[in-house]
């Protein structure tokens, strides 16, 4: 019996189980991840190698044929040396790290999940997968108010391959803005990119400007109408008011559009 129970085990019958609770669901880039692991043996006892755990998101490529998503691991975090779980034992592993500062948000469709796994010999390996939601860090929340308070609106996010303005990760996340007020004659779109550190916030602004007779038309067609702008803000301006900031980055797109 024990040998059959073994064999079951192997195929995932009867194995061990590993269920992971967070501490928090909710969190912004750069905060720690805690929470349990809680572990339940199966039918026999079994030997872990490892208790391995992700941070996992997806991106967006261009291929011939269109568009297809891939899969990009944040972090990696190893949990526990070697474990044996003896039938029906139940243990409760407690862990904490960092989620990275480059995590995208998850606005839009954007997933970002824990996927916990048991990497057992000559068995199936058990796993679970837990949603996170990101939310904006203070210094991201202080931009996108401020570019919303000068007149455009947020119309789409998503998270794009890109190994030229990637740094950590061979994407970035774009939030993509469209505007409403007096600009509105003169830029098409606003995209807005974050690299968030840990006390301070380097955005880059994309002006994809709108096209205006014959030369603008050439440089619509190759490109030449877009753009760059960057500016950094540091923790200490967090207190500044938002106004402030949104008028120094009005300016600061006036003066590009201008050139």
């Amino acid at each position: 019996m024990s040998m059959f129970k073994k064999l079951l085990a192997s195929v995932g019958i009867g194995s061990a189980q590993v269920d992971t609770r967070l501490e928090q669901e909710s969190l912004v880039p750069g905060e720690m991840l805690r929470g349990e692991v809680h572990l339940t043996g199966g039918d026999v006892a079994q030997e872990i190698d490892e208790i391995y755990m992700y941070v996992i998101t997806h991106y967006e490529r261009e291929t011939n044929n269109g568009k297809a998503k891939e899969e990009c691991t944040l972090i990696k975090h190893r949990l526990t040396e070697p474990v044996v779980l003896s039938p029906k034992e139940h243990k409760v592993l407690p862990f904490s790290f960092q989620l990275p500062y480059d995590t995208p948000l998850t606005m839009g469709r954007q997933p970002v999940y824990l996927r916990t796994g048991l990497d057992i010999k000559n068995a199936m390996d058990p796993g679970d997968s837990d949603f996170i939601e990101v939310r904006p860090h203070p210094l991201m929340a202080k931009v996108l108010d401020a570019v919303q308070l000068i007149g455009f609106q947020l119309y789409k996010v998503d998270c794009e391959y890109n190994r030229h303005l990637g740094r950590t990760y061979p994407f970035v996340q774009e939030f993509e803005f469209r505007p409403t007020g007096v600009l509105r004659s003169r830029l098409e779109e606003l995209e807005v990119i974050f690299y968030l550190r840990e006390d301070s916030v380097e955005v880059l602004l994309e002006l994809d400007k709108r096209a205006r007779g014959f030369l603008g038309a050439f440089e619509e067609a190759f490109n030449l109408d877009e753009r760059y702008v960057r500016f950094r803000l540091h923790a200490a301006e967090l207190h500044r008011p938002t106004g402030d900031i949104a008028t120094a980055i009005e300016q600061l797109i006036r003066k590009q559009i201008r050139a």
